[in-house]
Order: C-alpha cells, then structure tokens, then sequence
C-alpha cells in the first residue's frame, strides 16, 4: 500500500471543516499518520496544513468542497497518496499541466479545437491510474503561482489551478514557445517549485543532426547532412551524390522541401513539395538553381542532405514514423512504428501531403526491398528509434519524454535517420486499428507519474 490509489470524494463544507481531512483506517495506520495534529498537504505547488481523521472501513479520501476548490479540483475523481513522515507531508498526486498552444472558450464542448478528443482521452487515463490533469495556454500565465486552467468534471470548466509537478510542453509553434512569458513561467516552476518540464523545446533539423555527428555509434544512420550556408557546399554535396535534399531547417509537414537530380541529358531538376504535388523545374547549371533559391535563403534556412535510394511500393517513397517514449522507469522504449507511403503526385510522405499510413510489415512486404533487407526490418528500426532517442537525450541539453523519429530504409535495408521530432502529432503517429485509449497516452502519463514520484 507504499503508494496506493484512492478515492477523492468531495462534500459540502459544512461536513467537514476547510483544514481536516477524513482518510480511511488503513491508510492512516500503515503509514502512522500523526492524528489531530497538523501536517502538511501537497498537491502540486499547493500547500496546507491540516488535520487528519481517521475513518473506519473505509478506503478513500474526503475533503471539503471549498479545499477541492483551492486545489483546482472539479469533482470526485482518484489520484494517489503518499505519506513522508521525515517532513511530515500528505502528498496527494500525480498533478499533470498540459501547455496547448491555443483554447476556444466560446465552444466549451470543443475547447482545444481538434486536439479536445486527445484531452479527454488523457482525463480518461488518469482516472485509471490515478492522476489529475489539466490544460492550459500561454495566454492562462498570471505569475509562476497563479494559473487559469481548463480541467474536466461533467463537461470542461475554467478554474484557478496550482502548479503541476510534471508539466508537458504542447505548443506547436516556436513563436509561443519563444514568448519571454512562457520561457520565464518555465524558469521559475523548475526552480521555485522543482516541477518537471518535458519536451521542453522544438528541435532544428541542422541541430540534430550537428549533435548526433559527435556519436560514432550512430554515424551509420546518419545521411550526409550541412547548414546550406553558400554555393560551395551545394556543388559539393552535387557532385558527391546523384540526388539531395534541400530541408527547410524548421519546416515540418514536409513543407518546402526540394529535391535536386541530375538532369539525364545536362542540368539539374528541382522536384519543389507543394500541397497540391510537386513542381518541377529545370535549370541548365548548378549556379541557376542556387540563384533561384539563394533569395529564400534570406528568410529560410536550409539543411542539405545526401539523397538516398529509399524503398518504395510503385514507384511511391516510403518512410517510417516512430514514436519514442520514456516509461513508468524513465527508459526510452518504442511505442509504435507505423509506415507512412507517400501519395501519388509527391516525394514526401507526410499525411498531409497526400500520404497513407501501413503496417510495418504490410510496406516491406510490398516493397521492392531485397528480400535479405526484409528479414528483420522492424527490429532494425526499433533499435535505430531507441539508438537515437539516447543520442538525442544524451547530446541535446533538454528534457525530453517522447520524440517522433522519422526513418527511411534503402533497397539494401539500411536504416536511416530523417529527422526528430520534439512535438510528435497526436494524430500521424496512431497505431492502426487501436481503440479506447492509446498506448501513446497510457506511456506519457506513467512516465509523469515516474517524474513526480507516484
């Protein structure tokens, strides 16, 4: 019963004075809970000292409606307990906060617009395991002590919230991640209260790449990669390889990305992804093509990278997205690989570019890999996944709990690394034909509660 699930009932005030806590018999007992003097509550950043009654043949928590409102509690609900007697502290928890990038209070059955379903889905699994969560946006920063929060009880509802003490990062675009709001909230919470932040930060594809280079266990899934800085390092890479990849450094969707060929009789073509298909454009030399993107590079910066000789089922390139996530251990494992081919009139493979997500085993079989490479396909890709999540933990200075890893694998059945993913899509990633609640959100919250101590 060292760290035990119970139930949290919430009853009128007048029953139960503000500062008392009714707990049952056993609880009490097992950890020698001090009776009728005060301890400490906790619950997340709140605190208060209060006064334990012990209640026979009975197994749950009851506290009074005014406490469970300062506790930014909505209704009844389960969450876990500990007792620590050298402090003298009644911790109740995990409190989880989710950063989303952006509420719709006048839909308040929607509130998070198409992420609402993946909301709800995470209040349904702490119910299970013990938990409580709630979400927020930059625009919900009082101060580091003070939060407004969307949390669930009978249909969604605003309220005043403390800090959590596992808070995960959901913002989807870097200019509000990069507020000096939000990055001083984040400062303060670690500091103030030592909540942890996970996926803290978006990854640049030129920063991944540059870090992971320093590992020489993971060169072999490394394609050739460079900050485009000038036309030198382009007629390098172009004269090195028969095709490359131009990467907008910070794109994501498969947005702007350019592919270069040698042209069959003389020049260069330029394959540009665009959301209806791709643009072709020819150019009789090399310094044409420069010319013609030496403008963007203004505003964009590029990775180019070695072009590889993916598999591909009819001529359509097929890639791999995996889903990495830290455990109830806080150890990296593989929560799902799904194969992402890509759609008729485009070379990249992102859903959102006409894409269709397969099977693992259903692409390899219908690829025109060797039939040596599709021998073990998926376990050469789950140990690429769990070789660079380390290399990414290891030689990033961030905290990250889950990475969408994108690979490829050439005819010969070689893994290679496309790019990571700090802010994996709760959509891209699903396993197929998975119901209730997802793998994914089951592994993030017993990771948080492994971060909080539950």
């Amino acid at each position: 019963m060292q760290k035990s699930k119970l139930a949290v009932q919430i009853v009128s005030s007048g029953i139960i004075p503000d500062d008392t806590l009714m707990l049952g018999e056993a609880y009490v007992k097992h950890w020698k809970i001090p009776q009728g003097q005060p301890v400490w509550l906790k619950f997340g950043s709140y605190r208060q000292h209060v006064k334990i009654i012990s209640v026979q043949r009975y197994d749950g928590l009851r506290i009074s409606h005014s406490l469970a409102r300062r506790m930014g509690l909505a209704g009844n609900l389960t969450l876990r307990i500990q007792y620590r007697p050298s402090v003298q502290t009644l911790s109740l928890g995990p409190l989880i906060g989710v950063m989303v990038s952006r509420d719709y209070p006048q839909s308040p059955d929607r509130p998070f617009g198409a992420i609402t379903s993946f909301c709800k889905e995470l209040v349904d699994a702490c119910e299970i395991q013990g938990a409580h969560v709630y979400f927020f946006t930059p625009s919900h920063i009082n101060s580091s002590s003070s939060l407004e929060a969307w949390v669930y009880g009978n249909g969604w509802r605003r309220m005043k919230v403390p800090v959590a003490d596992v808070l995960n990062n959901r913002l989807t675009t870097r200019k509000l991640e990069n507020k000096s709001s939000v990055q001083h909230f984040w400062r303060e919470v670690k500091s103030r209260y030592g909540t942890q932040v996970f996926n803290e930060k978006f990854l640049d594809k030129s920063e991944v790449f540059d870090a992971l280079k320093n590992d020489s266990s993971l060169h072999r899934y490394l394609p050739e990669s460079h900050l485009l800085r000038n036309f030198t390092i382009l007629k390098a890479m172009c004269s090195r390889y028969n095709s490359v990849f131009l990467k907008p450094v910070r794109g994501s969707l498969g947005k702007g990305i350019i592919k270069v060929t040698k042209a069959p009789s003389s020049g260069y073509n330029a394959l540009h992804a665009t959301v209806g298909g791709t643009r072709k454009q020819h150019y009789t030399n090399l310094l044409k093509l420069f010319g013609s993107i030496s403008g963007k590079m203004k505003t964009v910066k590029y990775q180019i990278q070695q072009g590889l000789q993916l598999i591909d089922i009819q001529k359509r390139p097929v890639d791999f997205r995996a889903l990495v996530q830290k455990n109830a251990a806080g150890k990296w494992a593989v929560t799902s690989i799904v194969a992402r081919v890509a759609g008729g009139q485009h070379f990249v493979s992102n859903l959102a570019r006409g894409g269709s997500l397969s099977t693992v085993k259903e692409a390899i079989t219908k690829s025109n890999a060797a039939s040596s490479a599709k021998k073990d396909a998926y376990s050469r890709l789950n140990r690429a996944s769990l070789d660079i999540a380390a290399g990414v933990d290891q030689h990033i200075a961030a905290h990250f709990g889950e990475l969408g890893i994108d690979l490829a694998m050439d005819v010969n059945g070689r893994v290679w690394l496309l790019e990571v993913n700090s802010k994996p899509s709760k959509n891209d990633n699903t396993p197929l034909n998975d119901k209730g609640i997802r793998p994914s959100v089951r592994m993030m919250l017993q990771y948080a509660r492994h971060l909080a101590g539950f």
